[in-house]
């Protein structure tokens, strides 16, 4: 997994082969497929272990909101800081990179990855539509809305590198608290949380 993990890192997706992930472990070819049918399985796991580490970091930012529109914007501020922050952006830039440039070739690699990183913002959406807070909302549907909204900022931020993150994430979090449903008491009171 890490010599994998390496090469999708450095070469991207494209480059990965099996010769080169054995030749770099160390390892024959038994070894591989003792734990593997296929290169395939192979990406699945390592953009499903890049997820299962991002959700650890996003946890610990949700665990210190008092309630789901709290949680949210945590689940945003961490999304965003693949942007702007450079301690992580300078890891998981490439392989989200990968990681979404697959998603239209081959969903079934990424897919696992995806739904992932969805899962502790879809735990809060879930909370906030039974404690009334986001009205009538699909949990999973929004998820996916709020992911699309913050990667485009993502991904505006990467391409240009000019943009503010204050302002970045102000208008991120009006647009998918708003569309939440959320109170407006509540987005005014995480917009001016920083």
């Amino acid at each position: 997994m890490s010599a994998a993990s390496s090469i999708v890192r450095e070469q991207g997706v494209g480059a990965l082969t099996v010769a080169d992930v054995l030749n770099r472990a160390k390892l024959g070819t038994r070894a591989f497929y003792r734990h593997f049918d296929s290169k395939d399985q192979l990406v699945q796991a390592v953009f499903l272990e890049m997820a299962r580490v991002e959700v650890r970091r996003l946890r610990r930012k949700l665990a210190r909101a008092s309630n789901p529109v709290e949680a949210v914007a945590a689940w945003i501020d961490g999304r965003l800081d693949l942007a702007f922050d450079a301690s992580v952006r300078s890891d998981l830039r490439n392989l989200s990179l990968e990681a979404q440039s697959q998603m239209f070739a081959a969903p079934e690699v990424v897919g696992p990855a995806y739904r992932e990183l969805l899962s502790p913002l879809l735990q809060q959406l879930e909370l906030g539509k039974r404690q009334g807070i986001f009205a009538k909302i699909d949990p999973p549907t929004d998820a996916e809305l709020l992911h699309g909204a913050v990667w485009a900022c993502v991904e505006q931020q990467w391409a240009s590198g000019n943009c503010d993150r204050a302002k970045a994430r102000d208008a991120v979090l009006r647009f998918c608290l708003g569309g939440l449903g959320a109170p407006e008491h509540m987005i005014a009171a995480v917009i001016r949380h920083r």
